[in-house]
């Protein structure tokens, strides 16, 4: 019996650390994917190049 109630407080207290793992776990949709990191880095070598142009100048360039 003893040796039950010492198995149930473990698996309680896992229990309860799982959960707080859970409720602490940064969402998947948080990290960038490798193409998307590759994208961030050219963005921001094209932002130190002055490469970068206006949302109204891309559209007058693309016609809309």
């Amino acid at each position: 019996m003893e040796t039950e109630q010492l198995i149930l407080k473990k698996l309680e207290k896992i229990e309860k650390e799982v959960g707080e793992i859970r409720e602490n776990m940064p969402d998947k949709d948080m990290f960038l994917t490798s193409e998307e990191e590759l994208l961030l880095e050219e963005s921001y070598d094209n932002e130190k190049k002055g490469n970068l142009i206006s949302s109204e100048d891309l559209r007058k360039e693309l016609g809309i």
